[in-house]
């Protein structure tokens, strides 16, 4: 696909449209344009925003990995006093 300069589309639309209608729409497009690519740079993740994501995965599997373990030893516990019940009987 083709590009095309607002230079180059002034000229292609001025001899259409005339000179001060021309200045309107590629005004118009240059303006909606710069709006988008502000729009879309305020919406990106910076490199401190990566890094803040990464640091509370990282607490967080911390945190699942010590509850896994309470878990896990609770676990035991329980299925070890059960054994021992059974066994006195």
């Amino acid at each position: 696909m083709p590009t095309i300069t607002i230079t180059r589309l002034y000229d292609l639309v001025s001899v259409k449209l005339g000179k001060e209608t021309a200045e309107n729409l590629t005004t118009f497009i240059e303006e909606k344009i710069k709006c988008e690519v502000d729009t879309k740079t305020s919406i990106l993740a910076t490199k401190e925003d990566v890094a803040r994501a990464e640091t509370k995965i990282e607490a967080s599997k911390a945190e699942l990995l010590r509850w896994m373990f309470v878990f896990w030893i609770g676990q035991v516990a329980a299925m070890f006093g059960l054994i021992v019940l059974f066994l006195k009987k």
